[in-house]
């Protein structure tokens, strides 16, 4: 795939709908340093280049594990938030699954969603020999076992404890056997506790970073296949998302994986705004998310594609099928371009 040059990049500029007023938004990202404040970059700039001459966006970072911006968004404090796994985010609709406390948010609406082939799986010190979730109900190893935070705000530990008891394995009997939870918000801060040796078994996702390779080809930590009844239970127990529980990864991904492994799927970044934002605005953020698509696949493209936090190339056709309804702007612009 070709990056664009400075010409191209230029005239891409020129194109595309305007708004002559300006407009002041609020987006919000990640914890700051991650790839949902490298998006909204990109869109605050596409999207200021074609609006009014005093338009600003703001930029704000989550200090939890990421379910504020959804909060943030449908509360109308600020108008865009990016979130993931993005059929697990379709339960704010209904106020389902960890959105329970907070009640449905009907109003909440996608522009689009963003393609990250991810997965949520545990991986298991080699010391324990522990190679099935079998093995580990059988030995009942203490295991010191990190991952994301479970305190309601974060999908990741929300995520990862629901899987564990899908598996038949609750806190509770983790603490049994004298292993427990060590957790921390961000994935690469739980990373961090094995680095340490203050855990010996990870539970997380982001498995496409150097990170994971690290834990897997040069720990020579065993990843565990998700059991088939496990995810069929998780489907079950939780709305919206059987789509979770079909994405292996494929023999080969690491070396020393030799055949395919079942996993638990952490896909995609689902872009979010409420219905009243106004359709113009909409529109344009929807069109600068397609057309100028280049301009974020070009800060990705020295890695592989299956390596990438983000997939590329990005398939318009695809970023049209969201797990939230579209926006009404959103809607307008992928009917008239075709992809939709």
């Amino acid at each position: 795939m070709a990056t664009p040059n400075v010409k191209d990049m230029i005239e891409q500029e020129s194109r595309g709908p305007r708004l002559e007023r300006s407009i002041k938004l609020n987006f919000v990202g990640d914890w700051g340093m991650a790839n949902f404040h490298r998006i909204c970059s990109w869109l605050t700039q596409q999207f200021c280049d074609r609006a009014g001459p005093d338009s600003r966006v703001g930029i704000w970072n989550v200090r939890y594990g990421g379910i504020e911006a959804v909060l943030e968004v449908f509360r109308g404090e600020a108008q865009l938030a990016i979130a993931t796994p993005a059929q697990m985010i379709s339960t704010a609709l209904t106020g389902q699954g960890i959105f329970a406390p907070h009640g449905p948010m009907p109003s909440l609406r996608a522009l689009g969603v963003l393609p990250q082939n991810d997965r949520l799986i545990l991986a298991i010190h080699p010391k324990y020999g522990i190679k099935s979730f079998e093995d580990l109900r059988q030995k009942r190893p203490p295991l010191r076992i990190a991952t994301s935070t479970n305190d309601g705000t974060n999908f990741i530990g929300y995520t990862a404890y629901a899987f564990m008891e899908c598996h038949g394995i609750t806190p509770e009997i983790l603490e049994s056997w004298g292993g427990k939870y060590v957790t921390a918000h961000r994935p690469e801060q739980a990373i961090g506790l094995i680095q340490a040796g203050e855990a010996d078994a990870l539970l997380q996702e982001a498995i496409m970073t150097p990170w994971w390779a690290d834990i897997v080809e040069n720990r020579k930590y065993n990843a565990l296949d998700a059991e088939p009844a496990a995810l069929e239970r998780f489907a079950k127990n939780y709305p919206n998302t059987a789509a979770m529980t079909t994405n292996p990864i494929p023999a080969g991904f690491w070396s020393i994986l030799t055949e395919p492994l079942s996993t638990l799927d952490f896909s995609d970044f689902v872009i979010l705004v409420r219905d009243d934002l106004p359709e113009d605005v909409a529109h344009l953020l929807t069109w600068c998310l397609v057309e100028t698509r280049f301009a974020i696949e070009g800060q990705y493209m020295h890695l592989k594609p299956n390596r990438s936090p983000l997939t590329y190339p990005l398939d318009p056709a695809k970023m049209a099928q969201t797990s939230i309804p579209l926006h009404e702007g959103a809607k307008r612009y992928y009917q008239e371009a075709g992809h939709l």
